[in-house]
């Protein structure tokens, strides 16, 4: 479906809009939730001009006839599910990222996956208030893709990892500066990946000679780059990094082991609790979805918890 163009006025949505027209043909759930995030922004912004209301009804109705096409799937018609599968995704997308940039795998590639993770960060607040690692992984995500993009177009070296600040103090500010004051060096919706990201998912050339970004190809969705871990580069040798703003980087622990619960006897489930649990059991299946047994675990236990014994954790 073609699209007006977007007015200046409505100019902050044009990132949601770019991520939703990525994701056309890979990822209809991420197209789907990053234009009606554009749409809710939109309703806020608009000042009834005639090429705003072209453009807001032209994506009322793209969204209409896309939940009737995708009446079955879950992560579009319910937001439990569809927040599981984007925040899988935002994570798994931050993560790919991180670790390149932990390597020293500098270009437009790493900046374009932590530009789009910061993006979807943002969408994930049409489900509500973004959590503690939400909040953390948007903030990194975004000013690490402006800091990158500005090294690499000024023809200099960037840091690996989080910077080094000279006090705690000055962590806030700097982190702020670096997303908003990067003048005419600012990413935009139309800074694309290059060959390099195309070759992590599978194809593609990977030549980057100096500091000149390789043409621009089309990015890979994160389920992409992540099925194909063998086209990764290898894992990072375990070095002191610098200090300052860490990325969140969910701990490595074994499955938790299941300790059978005690029913309580007579015990009446309120429907809100019924609700919890459904909602346990949904956030369980978009979990394996993504082979996260851990999580689908601990999901399940509450979920059982809840329905023997009406305590929730």
């Amino acid at each position: 479906m073609e699209f007006p163009p977007c007015p200046a006025s409505l100019k902050q949505i044009q990132h949601f809009l770019k991520i939703a027209q990525e994701h056309d043909a890979r990822d209809i759930v991420v197209a789907y939730w990053s234009r009606l995030y554009a749409l809710q922004v939109a309703l806020k912004l608009t000042t009834n001009q005639p090429e705003e209301s072209r453009l807001l009804l032209a994506i009322m109705d793209w969204l209409e006839n896309v939940k009737k096409e995708h009446s079955e799937n879950e992560a579009i018609t319910n937001e439990v599910a569809a927040q599981a599968h984007m925040e899988n995704y935002a994570l798994k997308l931050f993560l790919y990222a991180d670790k390149q940039d932990r390597e020293g795998n500098f270009g437009k590639n790493v900046v374009k996956a932590f530009y789009s993770a910061g993006v979807l960060y943002d969408v994930l607040q049409t489900y509500g208030e973004l959590t503690e690692e939400a909040i953390h992984n948007r903030k990194y995500a975004k000013w690490k893709a402006a800091y990158i993009h500005n090294c690499l177009k000024n023809g200099e070296v960037p840091i690996s990892g989080p910077m080094k600040e000279e006090d705690e103090e000055n962590d806030e500010s700097t982190t702020e500066n670096n997303e908003n004051n990067a003048g005419s060096n600012q990413i935009t919706p139309e800074d694309g990946p290059t060959n390099e990201f195309n070759e992590a998912a599978g194809g593609g050339d990977n030549s980057n000679e100096g500091n000149e970004y390789p043409s621009v190809t089309t990015p890979p969705t994160a389920e992409e780059i992540l099925n194909n871990p063998s086209k990764l580069p290898s894992p990072p040798v375990e070095e002191e990094k610098p200090g300052g703003f860490e990325p969140f980087v969910p701990p490595t622990t074994p499955h938790p082991v299941y300790t059978p619960v005690t029913p309580i006897a007579n015990i009446q489930i309120t429907p809100d609790q019924i609700i919890k649990a459904q909602k346990y059991c949904k956030y369980a299946g978009s979990a394996l979805n993504y082979d996260d047994v851990k999580t689908a675990i601990v999901n399940l236990h509450k979920a059982l918890k809840l329905l023997t014994t009406g305590q929730d954790d």
